[in-house]
């Protein structure tokens, strides 16, 4: 639950989110990152920290650089926990909706 907690915490903040799309495309730097906002490098780096400790981002260094990824597998893992735990109703697919329409 604590990991949960972590996750849509830090899904709460605009900021975040909005990093979380920059790198839907790959790695960027911490630099690369902080370009991409009007906010200070410190807000960003604290940003990311906490995007970090919710295991949404993974870092890597590269000499004197910090490289952020995307972790989407800990987002999509956390969600679908959250909502069959919420709402355990069958979701049915538009292929398996196809496949019911056509047996009837």
């Amino acid at each position: 639950m604590e990991a949960e907690t972590a996750v849509f915490r830090a899904l709460a903040d605009t900021t975040r989110r909005q990093i979380l799309f920059e790198l839907r495309n790959g790695e960027l730097s911490a630099g690369e990152i902080a370009s991409r906002f009007a906010i200070s490098g410190p807000s960003i780096s604290r940003h990311l920290g906490i995007l970090k400790n919710a295991d949404l981002v993974a870092e890597r260094r590269e000499s004197n650089r910090i490289i952020y990824r995307l972790q989407p597998e800990s987002l999509a893992i956390t969600v679908t926990n959250f909502v069959s735990t919420i709402c355990p109703v069958r979701i049915m697919t538009t292929k398996q909706r196809r496949r019911q329409a056509a047996t009837r």
